[in-house]
C-alpha cells in the first residue's frame, strides 16, 4: 500500500503552516519528516492520520492501511501491560502480543499495571501498540521521547522488521535512527501568514 500526498495545505487553530506539501511512500520504505518546533510536523501528521481534514491537496491512502502514534502514549492506566496490548489487538482485530512483548524486552514488566510504569517504559509499551495493529503504514510523532538509547535502539530495529515485512514509516524526529530513510524537511512548505487585515479579520 502506497501513501501519495498531493499539494498538501494544512492549518492549524485557523491559521495556515503548511502547503504544498507532496510525496509519496510506499512499502518498505521510510520517510522522516524534520523542521523546526512549530513548522507543522503534528499537524501533518494528524492530517494524514485522518484527525482533521486538510485545507487543500489530496491524500491517497485507506485510512484502515494507517497506525498513529502521537505525543500520548494511548495507554489504560489500570490494565496491565498484556491487558492493554491485548486490548489494543482486540480493537485492531489481530491476535498475539508476543512480538510487541519481545521487541520491547516488555516480558518482565507484562504483569505490571501501566500506571505504574515509568515514563520510559510507557512510550515502549505505547510503541509496542503498533506491533499488535496490523496496519502497513506506521505515522510516528516523535516516538523517541522519553527513550534511553537502548530503547530508541528497540525502536529502531522494530521499523526495520517493519519495512522489511513490507510496511512502510513515516517518522517525525530529530533523532538519527540509523534508518535507510529519506528525509523531508518541512521548511520547504512553510505557508505565508495572512495579510494583516486579513489575520486581524480571523478573529473579528
Amino acid at each position: 500500500m502506497t501513501l501519495t500526498v498531493s499539494d498538501l495545505s494544512i492549518a492549524r487553530g485557523g491559521l495556515p503552516v503548511l502547503q504544498g506539501v507532496s510525496f509519496a511512500l510506499g512499502p518498505g520504505e521510510a520517510l522522516v519528516l524534520r523542521g523546526p518546533n512549530g513548522i507543522g510536523k503534528t499537524t501533518l501528521l494528524r492530517t494524514l492520520a485522518g484527525l482533521q481534514p486538510p485545507v487543500t491537496g489530496q491524500i491517497d491512502g485507506n485510512d484502515e492501511t494507517i497506525a498513529y502514534a502521537g505525543h500520548a502514549d494511548g495507554l489504560k492506566p489500570t490494565l496491565t501491560v498484556e491487558e492493554n496490548l491485548h486490548f489494543w489487538a482486540e480493537i485492531f482485530g489481530t491476535r498475539g502480543i508476543e512480538t510487541a512483548i519481545d521487541a520491547y524486552e516488555l516480558n518482565s514488566l507484562r504483569s505490571r499495571p501501566a500506571g505504574a510504569l515509568s515514563a520510559g517504559q510507557k512510550r515502549r509499551l505505547g510503541l509496542a501498540r503498533m506491533l499488535v495493529t496490523g496496519r502497513p503504514i506506521w505515522v510516528l510523532d516523535e516516538p523517541t521521547v522519553s527513550l534511553d538509547s537502548g530503547a530508541v535502539a528497540m525502536f529502531a530495529d522494530a521499523v526495520r522488521a517493519h519495512l522489511g515485512q513490507g510496511g512502510s514509516a513515516l517518522i517525525a524526529t530529530h533523532i538519527e535512527l540509523g534508518l535507510d530513510a529519506r528525509v523531508l524537511d518541512l521548511g520547504a512548505y512553510r505557508a505565508s501568514l495572512p495579510a494583516l487585515d486579513d489575520f486581524d479579520g480571523s478573529f473579528a
